[in-house]
């Protein structure tokens, strides 16, 4: 303990860790413990310490529930057991004040119900050894960050969120990174959040640059939040309030969730926990106020993702295989997911007519959930986005380029044990180090290396083979979406308790998608 580095915060110094030349601090506080009596409200300081603090070991995660078990063979979800869960994670090449070097702050994902900054894949080592200050944090997650409760008020895991961006804005000098050059970058969940923040008149000034993989800036609808608290409340047997929550045992309200949330998902949709418009800190849609001038409009961007995103989704469950089952059936109940008229899966079938029905579900769903908003984003924001695609497929069978893959080769973690779940045996150190390269570069002067976005659509493909920028990958799929929008009446909602039409439901029920006479 007399060893390591030592740097000041606001609330005390801390004491790290010399790790291959490279200082880290892991765990340091920065907001209060978000229990008792600040179980769901927003985030308070810390607590200021006297003495010095050990940052050796990663702190406490936010309560969550594990991930069922296919997607648990998949994705590494370390626990770490404490209150103490608002804390964050600074490596560094120079500790020292004055270095001045750039910053990058990382949004995990997981649903925001699952994830923590202590997942291997997510080390930073590659970052600081490449000159970039790299920093990690946990936020509340689930029921505790993104309840909605008539007694407490909305999105305080994003509140969370906002609250490490204030503690590296003023902290970060110290551990040798400039507060004017941050970069966020996120992944799914992570990169939604990132878009909420942008749009949020209390986040500007905090990041100068932002990457958002595998998510759209978007708003959850207020309905299937508060349907998804009040059948965790009935499961519970108490009242769809903060205060009931709160006095539930935290192992039950973990069980609660994930029963309450198990049959939803991306593709299929569903009640989810996710950040809604609060008229405060997300006052409006994000995507309308990015894409119509109500958000800062300087911040560069990164925006991409990979080609499969749905298999992650899918496959591990076997889905994809009972989607395929069902045909037609599975084609409508894509149509009423997306809102879509019938022109579309006719215009998808034509451009990949090879592709069983789940690969065309999938894609569908993700383009229209993920793809088109990215696409509008990056058309509102031209010569200040850059665009890729992530396109290698992973060595463990039928996930192919699926959602998370790309993970492990911007961190330049390929070759860790949890990042070989998913990616299987032999990931390709040269994708990972121009993926991880190119990162490091838009962190550092805000270009990745490739072409701005413009009506060309270059796109910078990370696959098998050296990358490489192609113009216009997905025009025809998405152009399909605007065809769309102009020319056919969208279908009804489906009743709102159901995602698929009921037939689609019923038979998933029944036969698990299998035809029986």
């Amino acid at each position: 303990m007399t060893e390591g580095p030592v740097v000041a915060t606001p609330y005390g110094a801390v004491r790290g860790r010399y790790e291959n030349g490279l200082a880290v601090f892991r765990g340091i506080p920065y907001a209060a413990p978000p229990f008792g009596p600040r179980r769901f409200q927003p985030p308070a300081p810390p607590e200021p310490w006297d003495g010095v603090r050990d940052a050796g070991a990663f702190g406490p995660t936010a309560p969550k529930p594990p991930y069922s078990e296919p997607f648990a063979r998949l994705l590494a979800d370390p626990v770490v057991p404490g209150d103490d869960c608002l804390n964050l994670n600074v490596w560094t090449p120079d500790p020292g004040a004055g270095a001045r070097l750039p910053v990058m702050v990382w949004v995990h994902g997981g649903a925001l119900t699952r994830g923590s900054s202590a997942v291997p894949v997510y080390d930073g080592r590659a970052f600081a050894r490449d000159g970039v200050v790299f920093v990690s944090f946990n936020y509340r997650l689930g029921v505790e960050g993104y309840g909605l409760f008539p007694d407490a008020p909305a999105n305080p895991g994003l509140r969370d969120q906002l609250a490490a961006l204030e503690w590296v804005r003023g902290s970060i000098a110290q551990f040798g990174g400039d507060p004017e050059r941050v970069t966020v970058f996120g992944e799914s969940a992570g990169a939604i959040s990132i878009g909420a923040l942008l749009a949020s008149p209390y986040a500007r000034g905090l990041f100068r640059r932002a990457a958002l993989q595998s998510g759209p800036p978007e708003a959850t609808d207020r309905d299937k939040v508060r349907r998804l608290v009040r059948r965790m409340a009935a499961r519970l047997r108490i009242p769809a309030t903060a205060e009931a929550f709160a006095a539930a045992d935290r192992d039950a309200l973990a069980e609660a969730q994930a029963e309450a949330g198990r049959r939803a998902s991306p593709v299929l949709g569903g009640p989810a926990f996710g950040i809604v418009v609060d008229g405060d800190l997300v006052p409006c849609e994000p995507m309308e106020a990015l894409t119509g001038g109500a958000a800062a409009q300087d911040v560069e961007l990164l925006l991409g993702w990979t080609s499969e995103e749905y298999r992650l989704w899918l496959a591990p469950t076997g889905l994809l295989e009972r989607v395929d089952r069902l045909g037609p059936v599975a084609l409508a109940g894509a149509m009423a997911r997306c809102r879509s008229g019938p022109e579309v899966p006719r215009g998808y079938r034509l451009i990949h007519p090879g592709a069983s029905t789940g690969d065309l579900v999938g894609q569908m769903v993700t383009d229209h959930l993920l793809r088109v908003p990215l696409h509008r984003l990056a058309d509102a924001h031209r010569a200040a986005s850059y665009v890729y695609e992530f396109a290698w497929p992973s060595n463990v069978p039928g996930l192919g380029a699926c959602h998370a893959l790309e993970l492990g080769f911007v961190f330049d973690t390929a070759g860790l044990p949890e990042a070989a779940r998913l990616a299987g045996p032999g990931a390709p150190q040269e994708l990972a180090d121009a993926m991880h390269s190119a990162w490091v570069r838009f962190a550092v002067d805000g270009d990745p290396g490739w072409q701005a976005w413009d009506a060309t659509h270059p796109v910078r493909m990370f696959g098998a083979g050296e990358p490489e920028v192609v113009y216009g990958p997905r025009d025809r799929e998405l152009a399909l979406w605007e065809a769309d929008a102009t020319t056919v009446e969208p279908p009804p909602v489906p009743p709102r308790r159901t995602v698929l039409p009921l037939s689609m439901v019923r038979r998933f029920r029944r036969t698990g998608g299998v035809r029986r006479p």
